[in-house]
C-alpha cells in the first residue's frame, strides 16, 4: 500500500457516505477514494454488497475479484438501516459527511430519511448523488441492469453481427461511475464559492445514449438509424478486422494519407488512386470491394508481418490480444497497469499521486473505528 508519508490526494479531507451497491456506485466512490477521499462504505452487516458472493472467479483467498475491482481504498461499516440504532448511525454518518453517494431503487431511501431533503435538513453543504437505471420520473420503477440499458438504450443494435450482442463488459455501469465521479468533483469545486451542496442525479440511459457520441448524433442531427456493422465503422473505411495468413489484424485508417501509405506497404500502390477509394467517404461507400482488394494482399503474409511493416510506414494497426496479453502490452510501454496487486487507475497526477492505501475491505471491518472516529453514536 501507498506510504504514509506520501503528498495527500486532491481529494484530502473530503468524507464520502457511500451508500452504493454493485458496480456503477462503487466505481465512482472508489475513483474519488484514489484520488485522496474518505470512502466510507455503508453495508448491511450481514449480507454485504451483493458483488461479495460474485463469482468464481474468486482471489487465492476467496474473495470475489468482482467486489475487489471496485472497492479498493474504502472503509467498510455494517449498518442494518431497519436496526434503530444502525439507522441513527448512518443519518449520523450522512449530516457529517461532504458527500453521499447512493443508487438505491428511486425513493428507496426515503423511509429511513436518508433521501436528499431529509439529509439537507441538517447537512445543506451535502453533494449528494443518485444513481439509477432510467431517472426518477417515468422510468423510476424500471430495474436498472446493465444488460437491460444496453438493450433498451440501443448499444446492442449497434453491435455484433448476426444478433444484436452485449458488450463483454457492464459498460454503462462503468461509464455511468465515471459521470457520477466527475460531477461529484465539479459540485464540490462549485461549493467553494456558493458555500452549498446540492443534489446530482446520473441515470444509466442517459449516460449511454451521451456515450454512443457519433451513433446517437446520426440519429439526432442526421436523421440516421445505425446499423450493427459487425467490427467495421460506419464512418470510416478500412477501419476493422481483416485476416492474415496466420491470424487476424485490425487496421484502423483515419485520413487519407494513411490510406495511401497502407496501400504502398500491401504492395498494392494503384489502390489509392482508384476513383472508389480516393476520399473516405467514397471508401466507405464501397466498402465491400474495398474490403475484397484488402484482403486478397493481406492473406499472402502473417499478421507479425504486416504489424511491423504497416507500423513502420505509420498506418495504425495491432493485434486482437487477450486480456493477459493486453496487460503485458502495456508492461512493455512503462504503463503500470498493476499497482499493489490491483488494476491501476489510469490517471497520472505530476504533484498528488493517485493512493493504493487499502485493499478491498472486509465487510464491517471498520465498523467500530468508524462509529469511534466520527462521534456516531452522540
Amino acid at each position: 500500500m501507498s506510504s504514509p508519508n506520501k503528498v495527500p490526494g486532491p481529494l484530502d479531507g473530503v468524507v464520502i457516505a457511500d451508500f452504493s451497491r454493485v458496480l456503477a456506485g462503487p466505481y465512482a466512490s472508489m475513483l474519488l477514494a484514489d484520488f485522496g477521499a474518505t470512502v466510507i462504505k455503508v453495508e448491511d452487516p450481514d449480507r454485504g454488497d451483493d458483488t461479495r458472493q460474485w463469482g468464481p472467479p474468486f482471489t487465492s483467498q476467496g474473495k470475489a475479484t468482482y467486489f475487489e475491482s471496485v472497492n479498493r481504498n474504502k472503509q467498510s461499516i455494517g449498518l442494518d438501516l431497519r436496526d434503530s440504532k444502525d439507522l441513527y448511525r448512518a443519518q449520523n454518518l450522512a449530516r457529517k459527511a461532504d458527500v453521499v453517494i447512493e443508487n438505491f431503487k428511486v425513493g428507496g431511501l426515503d423511509k429511513f430519511k436518508l433521501d436528499y431533503h431529509s439529509v439537507t435538513k441538517t447537512n445543506p453543504q451535502v453533494v449528494y448523488c443518485s444513481i439509477s437505471g432510467f431517472g426518477s420520473k417515468e422510468g423510476k420503477e424500471l430495474p436498472g441492469y446493465d444488460l437491460l440499458i444496453q438493450a433498451m438504450g440501443g448499444l446492442m443494435s449497434v453491435t455484433g453481427t448476426d444478433q444484436p450482442t452485449k458488450v463483454g463488459v457492464a459498460l454503462v455501469d462503468v461509464l455511468a461511475g465515471l459521470h457520477a465521479s466527475n460531477a461529484v468533483m465539479a459540485a464540490l469545486i462549485e461549493r467553494e464559492k456558493s458555500g452549498i451542496g446540492q443534489r446530482l442525479e446520473v441515470n444509466l440511459l442517459s449516460v449511454l445514449l451521451s456515450s454512443m457520441v457519433n451513433q446517437s448524433s446520426a440519429f439526432v442531427l442526421g436523421g440516421v438509424t445505425p446499423q450493427r456493422l459487425g467490427n467495421a465503422h460506419p464512418s470510416i473505411s478500412p477501419y476493422e478486422i481483416f485476416e492474415c495468413s496466420d491470424r487476424s489484424i485490425v487496421i484502423a485508417v483515419g485520413n487519407d494519407s494513411q490510406f495511401v501509405n497502407l496501400c504502398e506497404a500491401l504492395g498494392v500502390p494503384e489502390l489509392s488512386a482508384d476513383t472508389r477509394f480516393t476520399e473516405n467517404s467514397k471508401r466507405v461507400g464501397n466498402r465491400d470491394a474495398l474490403r475484397g482488394e484488402l484482403d486478397k494482399a493481406l492473406v499472402a503474409k502473417t499478421a507479425d508481418h504486416w504489424f511491423e511493416r504497416l507500423n513502420k510506414a505509420g498506418v495504425p494497426c495491432g493485434p486482437i490480444n487477450s486480456i493477459p496479453q493486453a496487460f503485458e502490452l502495456a508492461e512493455q510501454l512503462g504503463l503500470e497497469p498493476v499497482r499493489e496487486g490491483m488494476v491501476a487507475n489510469p490517471v497520472s497526477f505530476s504533484r498528488t499521486p493517485v493512493e493504493y492505501r487499502m485493499a478491498p475491505p472486509d465487510l464491517g471491518a471498520s465498523t467500530a473505528e468508524i462509529i469511534s472516529e466520527f462521534g456516531l453514536d452522540i
